[in-house]
């Protein structure tokens, strides 16, 4: 799917928890084919960002809009996936019941499962339960549900953790792929990424 339109803006955001601010006055702005890289140290609120983006954290001042137009809550929220430190997989079911579960609660729009499977090199677990899976393993699959439903926005919390070098390889190759067909992305992370980014954000920095 070509999502050549794409573009996410965010205009002086800021998020509050417990009455401390996490981080205000934050503005940037994405178009397809672009990745920003988040950074900062621990505490520094690069989760707390994207699940804000997500729509999973309200705003306590400033605006989200995607595609100049859509307000996070609206619109939005169908089109991106929030990829963060949990997997997300139910431990009883096996791998490709997985994924068919969350094409059938997301809408397919993409890959079957087995070829997700097989571009994040799990199709000979497809029938193992989840809950056998190594970390390495499980962040993959998790990894494959960004390939069975197309959204144009990837919000992608550490998305390297647990991954190999191999595994880190074709995490990088789909990344690119998403980027080239027009989605863009937004990565939080303490190290390089195995695609370039457009920016950089680094939050908490004086």
């Amino acid at each position: 799917m070509n999502h050549a339109s794409s573009q996410l803006s965010a205009t002086e955001i800021a998020v509050t928890r417990g009455g401390r601010s996490i981080f205000s006055q934050l503005s940037f702005s994405l178009t397809a084919g672009e990745l920003l890289a988040v950074t900062g140290a621990n505490g520094a609120g690069k989760s707390t960002l994207l699940r804000a983006v997500a729509g999973l954290l309200p705003l306590a001042a400033g605006s989200l809009r995607f595609q100049g137009g859509s307000e996070v809550g609206g619109p939005i929220g169908e089109s991106l996936h929030y990829f963060g430190h949990l997997d997300g997989l139910k431990s009883s079911l096996t791998v490709r019941d997985n994924l068919a579960l969350w094409a059938r609660i997301a809408g397919r729009s993409g890959l079957s499962g087995i070829e997700a499977l097989e571009a994040v090199e799990l199709d000979h677990l497809d029938d193992m339960p989840a809950g056998y899976l190594s970390a390495g393993q499980r962040r993959r699959a998790s990894l494959a549900r960004l390939l069975v439903v197309r959204r144009p926005i990837w919000l992608l919390d550490e998305p390297t953790s647990a991954l190999d070098a191999r595994a880190e390889a074709t995490f990088g190759t789909l990344l690119a792929d998403h980027l080239k067909s027009g989605g863009l992305a937004l990565a939080a992370t303490h190290r390089p990424l195995p695609v370039a980014a457009t920016a950089s954000l680094t939050l908490g920095a004086a």
